[in-house]
């Protein structure tokens, strides 16, 4: 049995992000993953894409924030359970909850913390007859290692944020990019379709709408796909297709745990701590919902937070806590060392 102060499921950012808060508090956390890594979507889909709405960084690769948050949250020694799921709880009569895992792995903890993102996540497949023959021959859901695609030609499929962002990336990597779309429209940020439309008149990028892939050609392995643009068909060699069209999130296991549920989503108390129906059992993330919620990293951390002092006042009731800034009281691990950080321009807060 792993015993700990706050259990969560979950290694994605808002996840790490909640070790370093519980450390503040000298709570200990566990995390269990299904993933075998930490650092959830980010580090499995996209882990060279750039983002740009952390406070602090006008653009980091998702891959970096995790290894940052990872550096973070060493010095509070948080225990990992990573590849397995958490399937099942149980509340003992002390109040505490024990979490299982689907290797039989079981952690006790004095509260759950669910940071699951989207939850369990499988690609919006298009609608080809003979894709399944080609997954992982010449097919592609993610791009996890943009380096495999050094040289090669590749076809990408899709209208959104992904497509777009991954069609300009790989510009600079593969040999021929191509970007299909059945509409002339897309749905991602303007200045992603700015780039790609500049790229493409540099040469760089064969962009084909309105237009689908509608057939795959190869023995064994993928060599060309079959495009239909205004009812003419026409084929493209290639050695990749990577058609990027969403994610379909499912709860798994969670869903069965009692909690309440709002289109895939966990509904909590955000006027409070973002507690679920079951007291003591906290989503946090893109998991949860509330009126006005907003699918945010940066919120995440924010929900991470509140979670975190509402744990340490349950287990400490009529303890009083006095909030200080980092800047003030430095961070000090478990193992008793202290970062000193800057001590102008600051107050406490009592």
């Amino acid at each position: 049995m792993i015993e700990t102060d706050i259990i969560v499921i979950g290694a994605g950012p808002t996840g790490l992000f909640s070790v370093f808060e519980a450390g503040l508090l000298k709570l200990r956390c566990h995390i269990i993953d299904a993933l075998p890594q930490p650092g959830g979507q980010l580090a499995e889909l996209y882990p060279k894409k750039p983002i740009f709405d952390i406070p602090g960084y006008p653009s980091v690769d998702a891959g970096k924030l995790i290894d940052n948050l990872m550096e973070q949250i060493k010095q509070f020694e948080p225990g990992f359970s990573l590849s397995e799921v958490a399937v099942s709880y149980e509340k003992t009569d002390e109040g505490n909850f024990i979490v299982e895992t689907n290797r039989g792995t079981k952690v006790k903890g004095k509260a759950i913390a669910i940071a699951g993102g989207l939850g369990s996540f499988e690609p919006r497949k298009p609608q080809i007859d003979n894709i399944e023959a080609f997954e992982e021959n010449g097919v592609e859901y993610f791009v996890r290692k943009p380096e495999m695609f050094r040289g090669k030609r590749i076809v990408i499929a899709g209208g959104g944020d992904s497509a777009l962002d991954w069609s300009i990336y790989l510009s600079d990597v593969a040999s021929e990019v191509t970007l299909v779309h059945r509409r002339n429209e897309f749905r991602g940020a303007l200045d992603s379709v700015e780039k790609v439309q500049k790229l493409k008149n540099e040469g760089k990028i064969n962009l084909i709408t309105p237009a689908e892939v509608v057939g795959l050609k190869g023995d064994g392995y993928l060599t060309a796909i079959e495009i239909e643009k205004e009812g003419v068909r026409s084929t493209i060699k290639t050695d990749y297709f990577i058609p990027l069209f969403g994610l379909t999130p499912k709860l798994g296991p969670l869903a069965n745990w009692g909690l309440e549920i709002e289109k895939n989503a966990i509904k909590v108390n955000n006027a409070l701590d973002y507690q679920t129906n079951v007291e003591g059992i906290y989503a946090i993330g893109d998991v949860n919902t509330y009126p006005g919620k907003l699918k945010l990293i940066l919120c995440g951390f924010h929900e991470a937070t509140l979670m975190c002092q509402s744990v340490y006042n349950k287990l400490n009731p009529g303890k009083k806590f006095v909030l200080k800034y980092t800047t003030v009281s430095g961070v000090e691990g478990f193992d008793g060392s202290k970062k000193e950080a800057e001590k102008a321009v600051v107050k406490t807060i009592e």
